[in-house]
């Protein structure tokens, strides 16, 4: 009989197993004879007694299967390309794309002379061991919020050695500098965390475009501090026998444009080497920066170093620092540049440039760095931003042209560098020579090699403001969860919205025909503007539904403001067409003898409440922003908005038409002008170049 299984066990099974027990103990030691005859009662009982025992070896089989299948979860065959993680591995799987050698440069070229840049030197540091640096706060560092993607900023007090960290540790997003060598300072504390741990080697990366020649040479100048500080000093004749691998401190150099070149083919120690090398990386001239593919071949280089273990782990540290003044045009290898660095624990540290606010490109001041040739500034469109993976800013202008608006600093790096700093434990330094956050700075002031950017804001301020640095399908997937986002990021990609910009406002009245007509060609030309706002604010107005449920200071500033501009430049745009179609139906002047109407910008809604109503949602939004978020991009661009009125109101004047006098005087032909200095007009100036691909 076979054993019942746990389930079918019922409650009469208990109760008969226990009648059976009980009638064999009355019978006594007679009933075990093997002559007597068996009772059913005691056939019952020991068929029971059978089935108990045979169920209960059962269950302990089926246990032992149970937690042998729970244990095979927990039991990872060993990957020995990740010996040491900073964080874990993305929510995605991202395919490793081989990359080609890089090549080994062993004569440095020399074509380039960096000693025509001294006269453009940036600001120079005023302390005595750390450069100067401006309104910088503590690095940031993002952590999950409950919603397990979105990151939200938080302020830590002191940077660790990253390859210490063994559990989730990411970077910092937004340190803003005055010149480069305040970052180089603060990456030489790091250097000094990783150092203390164990040997460590620095790669550096160098962009050789013709923008950063003055900046190379503002970090090959301050290597003389770097490494002085860290005790490494030239070797001298009686220690040149040391093995490098018993150097503390190891260097390397990797130059980066269209192509990729490692020009020390095994690290080195000594400074005058190191000096040389970066004195004469060459310039690359062919406006390519493949900044990304650097960094995986970097990591391809020396991933050894991480992955041969010894008993007290890796054996070196590595440090990757990148020098840039763009975003790169190698976008694609950003995940497999942070999965290279993520698994085998380097942290990438950038000194870089400010993205500009919601935008790609901005104007960089460039002056021909060799003397023989014209020295007055020309101005270079570069790839600089944007801050964010998707454009969170509406291309709405008050001039006319969003490319003609005032470039103001995002607060932020470019979004694939900055995130490859994020996820890898290391810093993003916007480095800008000219940083000013208490007043608007002037082209004029602009420093040689910078961008042309009119405002700079607090990183204080700035913190909360961070973006979200996720994957493509992270970002993508917390923007479809909300409809807030949705719609802003929809209305963002809409191409150079313009409301009415430079209106006609004044209409001379000769007759009723006359002034009808004026008035009508005043409305064809703003006509064809109310269309695309319209298309704006529908697209913008499902937002709203989701905007009590956004979390982010961010995204709720930047859909405030859009909607809030969309409104005002909407409301002005239409109740111009609105006003002047009110004037053709007749306005008698109050003074007889005035014949001109001019249209005044006003704070009042004349022509319709419905107007009236979105002005007021329109003013209620913008003042939000303001209040809400002082010290930002989208208080600014708010307080701007607010400053123009929305309505329009008529006032009359008069204009008098007689025809003027065009006689001369008396000079006849004479001509008393100074003559010009032929002379000094014919002298010959330097030649000029043409900008090269920066």
């Amino acid at each position: 009989m076979p054993a019942p299984s746990a389930d079918s066990l019922s409650t009469s099974d208990v109760t008969g197993e226990s009648d059976a027990i009980g009638t064999s103990d009355a019978i006594g030691t007679s009933g075990a004879s093997g002559d007597d005859p068996v009772l059913p009662s005691e056939r019952e009982a020991f068929w029971d007694s059978d089935e108990t025992v045979a169920m209960i070896g059962s269950m302990q089989v089926h246990i032992i299967i149970f937690l042998a299948l729970a244990l095979v979860q927990f039991h990872k065959p060993f990957d020995e390309n990740a010996v040491v993680v900073v964080s874990p591995p993305p929510q995605y799987e991202e395919k490793l794309e081989v990359i080609e050698e890089i090549v080994v440069s062993e004569t440095p070229q020399t074509e380039v002379g960096v000693d025509a840049m001294a006269e453009l030197d940036l600001a120079e540091a005023s302390a005595d061991v750390y450069a100067e640096v401006a309104d910088i706060p503590n690095p940031i560092d993002l952590q999950p919020t409950e919603l397990g993607q979105i990151m939200v900023n938080k302020i830590f007090s002191q940077p660790v050695a990253p390859q210490k960290r063994l559990e989730t540790v990411k970077g910092s997003t937004g340190v803003g500098v005055a010149g480069a060598q305040g970052a180089v300072d603060q990456i030489t504390a790091e250097i000094l965390f990783a150092a203390e741990e164990r040997p460590t080697l620095v790669v550096w990366l160098f962009d050789q475009s013709g923008s950063l020649t003055r900046q190379r040479a503002d970090i090959r100048d301050r290597f003389d501090r770097i490494y002085d500080e860290l005790g490494i000093m030239q070797k001298t004749r009686e220690n040149k026998h040391l093995n490098p691998d018993e150097e503390r401190i190891l260097t390397s150099i990797i130059g980066f444009g269209e192509k990729v070149e490692l020009y020390t083919e095994e690290p080195i120690s000594d400074l005058a080497e190191i000096k040389q090398i970066v004195d004469k990386l060459p310039v690359d001239s062919s406006g390519v920066e493949r900044v990304f593919t650097a960094i995986e071949s970097a990591a391809k280089q020396y991933k050894s170093l991480r992955r041969d273990v010894g008993p007290r782990g890796p054996k070196r540290n590595v440090l990757f620092v990148v020098v840039t003044d763009e975003r790169g045009d190698d976008y694609n290898r950003l995940e497999t540049s942070i999965t290279s660095c993520r698994q085998l624990g380097v942290p990438v540290y950038v000194i870089g440039v400010p993205a500009p606010f919601g935008r790609e490109h901005t104007l960089v001041k460039y002056v021909d760095p060799d003397p023989k040739y014209d020295q007055s500034p020309q101005w270079a469109q570069v790839d600089q931003g944007p801050e964010t993976f998707l454009p969170e800013r509406i291309q709405l202008s008050f001039s006319g042209n969003f490319d003609d608006e005032p470039v103001i600093d995002s607060g932020f790096g470019p979004y694939g560098l900055t995130r490859l700093c994020y996820e890898t434990g290391g810093t993003y330094f916007t480095v800008h020579p000219n940083r000013n956050t208490s007043r608007q700075v002037r082209r004029g002031e602009i420093e040689a090699f910078s961008a042309d950017m009119k405002y700079f804001f607090d990183p204080t301020a700035m913190a909360r403001y961070s973006p979200d640095y996720l994957s493509q399908a992270d970002y993508v997937s917390a923007v479809k969860r909300s409809p807030l986002r949705m719609a802003l990021v929809q209305a963002a990609t809409i191409p150079n919205v313009t409301g009415i910009q430079r209106p006609r406002l004044r209409f001379v009245k000769t007759s009723e025909a006359q002034l009808a007509g004026d008035l009508t060609n005043a409305q064809q030309d703003a006509a064809p503007l109310e269309p695309t706002l319209v298309r704006l604010a529908a697209t913008l107005e499902p937002g709203l539904k989701g905007r009590e449920d956004e979390t982010s200071p961010r995204w709720r500033a930047g859909f405030d403001l859009a909607y809030g501009r969309v409104l005002a430049q909407k409301v002005r745009t239409e109740t111009y067409n609105a006003v002047l179609a009110q004037a053709k139906q007749g306005m008698p002047f109050a003074d007889p003898k005035n014949n001109t109407w001019i249209l005044e910008p006003s704070d009042q809604i004349s022509v319709g409440s419905k107007w009236q109503r979105e002005a007021d949602s329109a003013r209620e939004f913008l003042t939000r922003v303001v209040e809400e978020n002082p010290g930002t991009p989208w208080a600014l661009l708010a307080q701007r908005e607010l400053d123009v009125p929305i309505g329009w109101q008529w006032k009359e004047d008069f204009t008098d038409l007689k025809p003027r006098n065009e006689g001369g005087g008396g000079n006849n032909n004479n001509n008393n002008n100074v003559p010009k200095d032929d002379e000094r007009r014919m002298l010959n100036r330097a030649p000029k170049r043409p900008v090269p691909k920066l």
